[in-house]
């Protein structure tokens, strides 16, 4: 099946902390809008600030406040392989399936990065996903290279790929044809693209967070066969692809357009990504508006 995963954006207090009440609300918010899963401090959660200690109490926040409700995975990279390694195998036991960043800030080549991930797999007590983020990491990880690790390591379940070209996608699909692996699109406009593959499973993308609704409904007219539908909700979500650029951090952003839509949280993101310059905010929240209304209309 087809499926949504929303990369949570993290509600922060003053101290820029996480603060858990403000936390169960966007939970609730995303599960009682039909999201099929939660991807818990990825890019979008604003993990790297956070202590590996801060971070575990996080994941156990989580997975005692959502519970069986929905599917949890859990952002586990870190720069440091130890601390990967500790909190993949961690969060198992809180009903998490690790999903895992390469090291950023390093520079990697494609050996590099299959000892890297070929290491964690053998060492984690379960199954894993990779998360390729160029963007982020200044590298990305070849689909030749997904297939060695593949190949190597059957607990290697599949990959979020965050890239700009969905070409990249499409030959990762390609290369790991024959074994059970799933890839998820890392941007909400590549889904199409993700699930005409083999192997595609869907998205785990940042729009999902203040459109769950739309996003669920798109998935359940994709699972259908619906393509009419889909195609439809398609184009709206492609229509709120601008908040990815209007702002350096899109987690303020798209904290500050969860407010908008009724979530009572603290819109602020961390130092030095909280402010934003108000004509900004009024053309983010004016497109949310315009595509919000537009999907009413067809509901």
């Amino acid at each position: 099946m087809i499926k949504i995963i929303a990369p949570a954006v993290t509600v922060f207090d003053r101290n820029e902390k996480p603060d858990y009440e403000g936390n169960k609300k966007v939970i609730d918010f995303l599960i009682g809008r039909g999201i099929d899963g939660i991807l818990v401090l990825g890019s979008t959660g604003e993990f790297p600030g956070l202590s590996v200690e801060e971070r575990m109490d996080f994941f156990r926040f989580y997975a005692s406040y959502a519970g069986q409700r929905v599917e949890l995975l859990a952002g586990t990279g870190c720069v440091g392989y130890q601390d990967t390694l500790r909190l993949s195998n961690a969060v198992y036991e809180m009903g998490y399936t690790p999903m895992v960043i390469s090291p950023y800030y390093y520079a990697l080549d494609q050996e590099k990065l299959f000892r890297y991930y070929d290491r964690l797999a053998k060492e984690v007590k379960g199954g894993l996903y990779l998360y390729n983020y160029p963007a982020r990491t200044g590298h990305s990880i070849a689909p030749e290279t997904v297939k060695r690790l593949v190949e190597s390591n059957p607990n290697i379940l599949g990959m979020k790929d965050s890239v700009d070209s969905c070409h990249h996608t499409n030959m990762v699909c390609r290369a790991v044809e024959g074994h059970a692996f799933t890839t998820y699109s890392g941007y909400d406009d590549q889904f199409l693209n993700n699930i005409a593959n083999n192997g595609g499973g869907g998205c785990i993308g940042g729009l999902a967070v203040i459109v769950p609704e739309l996003w669920s409904d798109l998935v359940r007219a994709v699972n259908s066969r619906d393509f009419t539908r889909t195609f439809t909700l398609f184009h709206l979500l492609q229509r709120l692809m601008p908040v990815y650029e209007m702002d350096t951090n899109c987690s303020l952003l798209l904290k500050m357009l969860l407010v908008h839509r009724g979530v009572e949280i603290d819109s602020r993101a961390v130092y030095p990504f909280a402010q934003i310059e108000m004509e900004t905010w009024q053309k983010a929240k004016k497109l949310l508006d315009d595509v919000l209304d537009q999907y009413q209309n067809i509901r």
